[in-house]
């Protein structure tokens, strides 16, 4: 349903290509001259957003590929190299990570838009099956690139969802050792993963163009649900829909780029920054935000291949949505009863992703089968249901009426329906994290943080005095392998001179060699070099301290973590509050306590501490009054201390973190003034088409 293209290039190289190859006629009347149903509202802006969303999630992702070492000793540490020393590495790694969420979130208003108005009804069904198929790969490249960052949330989710292919009948172990390359996950399935996850977005891409030329073929659905009948039904689409869509680009790309430089953890797991670990499970083991609402499907039933065939069944059962809807009026503007049940029915599915967050005990359980009774009735009963008995209300006789009279009632009001949205999100999120984190002990008390805020930075004093705490006190057990001598004189960091950072690496001896001889042999530090780990292994470390190995503190501010949940989940959102990590880190460096409460029951070797999960801790009482002097005079209390270590542990975690609020804010006003003049600029092309 192509335009009819009376492009002619003017240029002669132009026009002997396009004699021979008629590409530029065929992008023409594709996406210039293609009639476009003059009433499309903003939710079909979100077709364009994906397509947008797809380039730049291929795009980060082969220059990621470039730098990602795939093997499962390596692959850790990598991604932290990346961030760290690849320049804008930061950026890069933001845009994919927080980029799969932004892609999923899409998609979702994507297809419940296709659902409220019927797109997947004649003669679109191929080109819902294909959105359906892209949604599976989808899925699949998702969780494949959820693994590759080989942290502990990493790992054990991919030890969890492979092992449901041993609920298939015969071939089930079968088909996990092939994923597995072995029989446990391992650097096989790091490297099978990051393969796949490397080639399933130029599939998607495939995909895609099929998609789009199926639309081309059954022509675009819209808000009405009639099909054009003449010239006064569309408008071309450049420059109609084409500044449409780029106004709407240009606003979600400012919600993208609030999680990009202000909230790149906030959809995050903190345990993922911690390495894999096979000896310790996490103790919930939460996918991300996007398959919650399966994973609670599949938990619902306790037969585990019931649940797995069920989790599976609820994605491929979109397919079928063309034959199990048989009613004549595609849009749910006019179907009362049928607006009422697919509203029902959204709710449903945020419900099903707060269940999935949540630990599969108790009422959890008991509402989970209930709504996945729910989710699949929709399909199975009320949808053939209501096409039989339900009576719809007249629909225009053109699109060019139903602009002009505006019949059929008034369609979900954008901005209050994306509120909805974002509230529910909350809930769904903040359910995730509430089950991620409701181990821990006590809660933290707030603090007040210089780098907080989109304008947040560094005092420079904090930073100077909790290196001194580290390296007085911490480091006799902790590392901090990640962070180089050089990255102290570093921008953004304490402030040293190259000279001064020099000179404080020359104070630690560093193994290094073989030399000549084949001997390991010490030598002061350079600037290039990491702060060295105190102790040769993990082995020695344990034996010197109780049986529990000193964590590296590189990343513990990103690496711990206390529940917030709903709705506070939803306001950090606009307040920015993500300092959750330090918050921890300076309460449990206070926490400790001389005797445990009455009927406690500490174990032998620990301390309680209220803020530590469980209360017993390994480690002794770390910071007492007077234990290190300040040079600026600064009081020498454990409060002072704690403030001042936890203030460089976050620098440590993120050195960048200055640099990419300052970018934020220069993209922000780029931006917003962009949107502003697209606002404008739509007005006045829209004008005459009104």
């Amino acid at each position: 349903m192509s335009g009819p293209s009376d492009f002619q290039p003017t240029n002669p190289a132009l026009k002997w290509i396009e004699r021979r190859l008629p590409i530029m006629g065929l992008m023409h009347s594709s996406f210039v001259a293609y009639p476009t149903p003059r009433n499309l509202n903003y939710w079909w802006t979100f077709g364009a957003i994906l397509s947008l969303m797809l380039g730049v999630q291929i795009l980060t992702g082969v220059i990621l590929a470039m730098h990602y070492t795939p093997h499962a000793d390596l692959a850790f540490k990598s991604v932290e190299l990346i961030v760290r020393d690849v320049n804008y590495g930061w950026l890069l790694r933001n845009i994919h990570a927080s980029g799969a969420s932004m892609f999923f979130f899409a998609v979702y208003i994507h297809m419940f838009r296709g659902l409220y108005y019927g797109s997947y009804k004649e003669p679109r069904e191929v080109l819902w099956i294909l959105g359906v198929i892209i949604y599976l790969l989808m899925m699949a490249t998702g969780f494949m690139g959820y693994v590759l960052p080989w942290g502990q949330m990493s790992f054990w989710g991919a030890t969890v969802i492979t092992n449901l292919f041993s609920a298939v009948p015969y071939f089930g172990e079968t088909i996990v050792t092939w994923l597995w390359g072995g029989y446990a996950v391992g650097n096989p399935t790091l490297n099978r993963f990051f393969s796949l996850h490397y080639l399933l977005p130029f599939v998607i891409a495939g995909v895609v163009v099929l998609h789009i030329w199926a639309l081309h073929v059954a022509g675009q659905n819209n808000p009405a649900g009639v099909e054009p009948k003449s010239e006064k039904d569309t408008v071309p689409f450049t420059p109609y829909a084409t500044i449409k869509d780029m106004f709407g680009v240009s606003c979600f790309l400012l919600f993208f780029a609030w999680f990009i430089f202000y909230m790149p953890n906030y959809l995050g797991d903190a345990d993922n920054y911690i390495p894999a670990n096979p000896g310790v499970t996490p103790a919930h083991i939460v996918p991300e935000w996007y398959y919650l609402p399966f994973y609670a499907i599949l938990r619902s039933i306790p037969n585990k291949l019931a649940g797995v065939v069920a989790m599976f069944g609820a994605i491929i059962i979109l397919a079928f949505l063309p034959w199990l809807d048989s009613a004549k009026t595609r849009s749910s503007k006019y179907r009362p009863l049928a607006k009422q049940f697919f509203w029902m029915f959204v709710v449903v599915c945020i419900g099903l992703g707060y269940l999935g967050a949540q630990p599969p005990e108790g009422i959890y359980v008991i509402v989970g089968r209930i709504l996945t009774v729910c989710y699949f009735a929709y399909f199975l009963i009320v949808l053939p249901l209501l096409s039989r008995i339900e009576k719809p209300r007249p629909v225009p006789n053109s699109i060019a009426d139903d602009v002009l009279a505006k019949t059929g009632g008034k369609s979900a009001p954008m901005v209050s329906t994306v509120i909805a949205l974002m509230v529910a999100g909350g809930l769904l999120v903040g359910g995730a994290h509430d089950a991620r984190a409701d181990d821990h002990g006590d809660k933290p008390p707030g603090q007040k943080w210089s780098f907080s805020g989109p304008f947040g930075k560094f005092d420079r004093g904090a930073l100077q005095r909790g290196l001194k705490v580290y390296k007085e006190v911490c480091s006799s057990c902790h590392g901090l392998s990640y962070v180089a001598f050089r990255n102290l004189a570093e921008a953004g960091g304490p402030g040293y001179s190259v000279a001064q950072a020099q000179a404080f690496a020359s104070d630690y001896k560093i193994k290094d060699g073989p030399n000549d001889q084949g001997e390991m042999f010490e030598r002061p530090g350079r600037p290039a070099d990491y702060f060295p780990s105190p102790f040769p292994n993990e082995q020695a470390a344990r034996a010197a301290n109780g049986g529990a190995a000193p964590p590296d503190l590189s990343l513990i501010a990103k690496a711990r973590s206390y529940k917030r949940g709903f709705p506070m989940f939803l306001i950090d959102f606009f307040t920015q509050y993500q300092e959750q990590g330090p918050d921890y880190v300076a309460a449990l460096l206070q926490g400790y306590e001389e005797k445990a409460p009455a009927g406690f029951n500490l174990p032998e070797g620990s301390h309680y501490n209220k803020y530590f999960p469980g209360h017993a801790i390994k480690m002794p009482k770390p910071l007492n009054d007077g234990q290190v002097t300040y040079d600026d005079g600064s009081p020498a209390t454990v409060a002072q201390y704690a403030k001042d270590v936890t203030t460089f542990l976050m620098w440590a975690a993120e050195p960048h973190m200055e640099a990419r609020k300052q970018l934020g804010l220069q993209v922000f006003v780029f931006l917003i003034l962009l949107t502003v003049l697209l606002y404008f600029t739509k007005k006045k092309v829209w004008a005459n088409a009104h």
